[in-house]
């Protein structure tokens, strides 16, 4: 009688493989903060350590799964299946192959019919032949040899083969690739599984392998809310943490993409105007923009000509030679004077187009070097995590922990930098008719900037003297402080520019002025000065304090003009007076002591310019305090 291959045998075994050496993943092509805390006291800056160094993280909007992790969930899902149902391991995750890793369809699918549920998957309780009783030899019906009973196997439907014939379909199945995980019996009209069971029993261990890794892709595959990390070499996957703001999510690889479209993270830009953007740095289409902004067609043969000399006199290439003036286009001989002006469409269409190449290539630039700097960041993180951190723990006899900091700036250096280059792109398809939005991104995206080249600067550079000599433990906590309240006061910048522009700059309404009819302005734009000192001594926690001299009304210093209707009028009002905002441009009565629009004010910190409300005297993003 020909063996069913049913036993468990080999369950412990595959789905608690804990032999993460010889195991590969493999990915189908079509696979899918805290702020540093500064101690107000007058003995330095108690820095956050890392949580954890366990390879099980969460990073905000995903957690991020390696092998081992995976495994385990898989394990944990088959090991329920197979403890309610009361079934073994090789049926429930047959069960679960079959119904997408839903582990709440297969139950429902099983309580509401189980005989139904059980042939859907190919599970079937009783076998569709029945083996001869006799101990003869048995025929096997794929090589027409004669077997004896141990010779041949069948599966849960009883269609014996042999182990030869077996062994031949389950490794060219494997070979075939994921696929596998649904073979089906080789009778032509039998939908019977094959199992972990089978392919334990008649596979090589480098084939059990392969299967090991199909069967847990699959999971990852099957689940609509985890995804492979798409980073090179990078076998770990991430669990998007759904109703998350962001899609950027980055992996324990440092390799960081959008979880929706899969391509490199893009923040704050969608996804559609990332494509639109890529594709258009790509085509040939800016090449057509060139040659119509920058060259003109030859008056006779047509052929574009670029002007290389200072002089109009223009002769085109062979066979043409013909020679023309550059300005008119009229033919060179009897050409006199072109200095009147005549209406040409022509002309205006090239000015269009000039400007258009202009524009793209002012934004074009400032994405790629960006990019470029993001990359080279990338590359002097690493430099900072092999040598650097070593060579300063050495130097100035420090633990790791009182160094983490560095690496921090260096991981919100690379992230500001490719938020950075992302805002150009968004700048470029950005509307000029709505100018007071414009003039909102540009201010938001200049203090941005202007903070990371600071904390750029300072990481960069500053670290160099504690690599080469000892210096005091006064001097590596001055530098400590500085690089830590430079990476929280860029982070905060960068949170606030893409928060604006992902709400579309809703701050400004698209007529670039406020919803109070009258036209709002700027008051004493220039009569209030706020000037900054250090206080303490070089034993104790500078903060930056502002000396800021009120006039009878709020005023806004270093705002620029958000509405093409604001005017920049520096003469001093009322106390009555209307005010501007300096963050969002609303207009609010002389009254009020905070915009009633965005809940801001009036009063802009002197040390990292953020708009504070006239009511506090602290500022929200580096906390620098206020003298009156």
């Amino acid at each position: 009688m020909a063996d069913s291959a049913l036993d468990d045998s080999h369950d412990d075994d595959f789905y608690n493989d804990d032999t993460d050496d010889d195991l590969h993943l493999h990915k189908g092509n079509n696979s899918q903060e805290d702020d540093e805390d500064h101690d107000d006291g007058d003995d330095g800056v108690a820095l956050e350590e890392d949580a954890t160094d366990d390879f099980r993280m969460i990073r905000k909007n995903c957690t991020v799964l390696t092998e081992a992790d995976i495994r385990q969930r898989v394990t944990d899902t088959v090991a329920e299946v197979s403890s309610v149902l009361s079934l073994s391991k090789t049926e429930a995750g047959i069960l679960l192959l079959h119904f997408n890793w839903s582990v709440s369809n297969v139950f429902d699918a099983w309580f509401a019919d189980e005989k139904l549920a059980h042939e859907k998957a190919g599970l079937f309780v009783k076998p569709l032949v029945e083996s001869p009783d006799h101990g003869g030899n048995m025929l096997c019906e794929i090589c027409f040899e004669y077997y004896t009973c141990d010779g041949m196997k069948s599966t849960r439907c009883g269609h014996p083969y042999c182990n030869d014939c077996w062994s031949s379909y389950i490794k060219k199945a494997i070979g075939d690739g994921p696929q596998s995980l649904l073979l089906k019996c080789p009778h032509p009209s039998c939908r019977a599984a094959v199992g972990e069971d089978m392919v334990g029993l008649f596979a090589s261990e480098q084939e059990k392998n392969k299967y090991s890794g199909y069967f847990v892709m699959s999971y990852i595959e099957s689940n609509k809310m985890t995804k492979w990390c798409p980073g090179p070499g990078c076998e770990n996957a991430v669990d998007f943490v759904a109703g998350s703001e962001s899609f950027d999510v980055s992996c324990l690889c440092s390799h960081s993409f959008c979880w929706n479209c899969t391509q490199e993270a893009h923040r704050p830009v969608d996804c559609e105007t990332m494509s639109k953007w890529m594709l258009k740095n790509s085509s040939e289409s800016e090449n057509v923009n060139y040659i119509l902004a920058f060259t003109k067609p030859c008056p006779q043969c047509k052929r574009p000509i670029e002007k290389n000399m200072g002089c109009s006199h223009m002769t085109c290439r062979a066979p043409c030679y013909f020679e023309f003036c550059w300005l008119c286009l009229k033919g060179w001989k009897g050409h006199d004077l072109c200095n009147r002006f005549r209406e040409k469409p022509e002309e205006e269409k090239r000015e269009k187009a000039k400007k258009y190449m202009m524009k793209y290539a002012h934004y074009f630039e400032r994405w790629a070097t960006n990019r470029k700097s993001m990359k080279k960041a990338a590359d002097d993180l690493q430099n900072v995590q092999l040598k650097e951190i070593e060579i300063v723990r050495h130097v100035q006899e420090i633990s790791a922990a009182e160094i983490s900091f560095i690496t921090e700036a260096w991981q919100q250096i690379i992230e500001c930098r490719r938020v950075l280059a992302w805002t150009y792109a968004y700048g470029f398809y950005l509307l000029d008719e709505c100018q007071a939005k414009r003039n909102l991104f540009e201010y938001l995206q200049g203090q941005a900037e202007s903070g990371l080249e600071r904390l750029h600067d300072c990481a960069e550079k500053e670290l160099l003297p504690f690599l080469k000599l000892k210096r005091s433990t006064m001097e590596f906590i001055e530098f400590r402080k500085k690089l830590a309240l430079l990476t929280g006061v860029t982070r905060n910048y960068f949170d606030n520019l893409v928060t604006a522009l992902q709400n579309g700059l809703s701050d400004v309404n698209p007529g670039g002025s406020s919803s109070v009819p009258k036209k709002p302005k700027l008051i004493g734009s220039s009569s209030v000065r706020k000037k900054c000192k250090l206080i303490g001594s070089s034993s104790v926690r500078k903060r930056r304090k502002l000396i800021w001299t009120l006039a009878l009304t709020p005023a806004v210093i270093g705002a620029p003009d958000f509405s093409s209707n604001i005017s920049d009028n520096s003469a001093t009002g009322t106390a009555m007076e209307p005010w501007a905002c300096a963050y969002c441009s609303f207009e609010n009565e002389g009254s009020s002591t905070f915009c009633t629009m965005c809940e801001r004010g009036s009063w802009t910190c002197d040390v990292c310019t953020f708009a504070n409300s006239s009511a506090s005297t602290t500022c929200a993003m580096c906390s620098a305090t206020l003298e009156p």
